[in-house]
């Protein structure tokens, strides 16, 4: 079996559990450290030619993160290509071992056990927090409707804002974000790499929570970990 990923998330959850079938990924596939495959470009820009050229068995690509006429020139080629939709942690666990069994995997790996076990076991919780999550700046995207992201926040007990939002990821007015008032800012630092001195600044007087990117967008071995990274870091900030 050979396997091409677009996918960092996708690219990493095949990486620790079939690192012999993974011969191509993304340049924004980071995880695991150290993982040496053949690269092939962006998420949004991958190069078609050079993917048929690894001659893979399978790609493995998400309905958001890749664009579908690159998915289509992969089908002309002769290629199969698997899509995944992700839109909440239950989805993504379903997901996961649909790709994972596409590329020979016997059986749900330790990890995912573990990740579904960690998230079955989050206590209720105590009350709601209110938050808005902004996900870009210059212009300001934030987090909207039907988000696998908003989905995380929401089963660690942050309510986000613009959760009934016609579109997924809007553009909001900075102004109108500060007029929300929400308990609290979550800034991720990714796609945007917002920091202490780039985010909080703007949001004068609310307490902002930086979090990875990773364990709030990311789907695959870093769901082990993410409610209790995410949860501290929220905690943290309310203090």
């Amino acid at each position: 079996m050979r396997v091409v990923s677009l996918v960092p998330s996708l690219t990493e959850a095949v990486a620790v559990t079939l690192p012999e079938v993974l011969v191509g990924a993304t340049d924004w596939c980071t995880h695991p450290a150290g993982l040496d495959v053949s690269r092939i470009g962006g998420t949004k820009n991958p190069d078609t030619e050079r993917i048929v050229a690894l001659a893979p068995d399978l790609v493995i690509a998400n309905e958001e993160e890749n664009r579908a006429p690159d998915l289509d020139a992969l089908r002309a080629a002769g290629l199969r290509v698997l899509v995944t939709e992700v839109r909440g942690v239950p989805q993504a666990f379903a997901e996961l071992a649909r790709v994972l069994t596409a590329c020979g995997a016997r059986g749900r790996p330790g990890w995912l056990v573990e990740a579904e076990e960690a998230w079955a076991a989050l206590p209720r919780a105590r009350g709601r927090t209110t938050a808005v999550v902004p996900i870009w700046r210059r212009p300001w995207m934030v987090l909207g409707r039907d988000t696998f992201a908003g989905d995380v926040l929401a089963r660690l007990g942050v309510d986000h804002r613009h959760a009934g939002h016609p579109e997924r990821y809007p553009r909001v007015p900075l102004e109108e974000l500060r007029e929300a008032a929400p308990d609290l800012v979550v800034l991720p630092d990714e796609p945007y790499r917002f920091t202490a001195d780039d985010g909080p600044e703007a949001f004068p007087g609310l307490p902002c929570a930086l979090v990875s990117g990773r364990h709030l967008t990311w789907y695959g071995p870093s769901l082990r970990v993410a409610p209790r990274v995410l949860g501290e870091a929220l905690r943290a900030a309310r203090r």
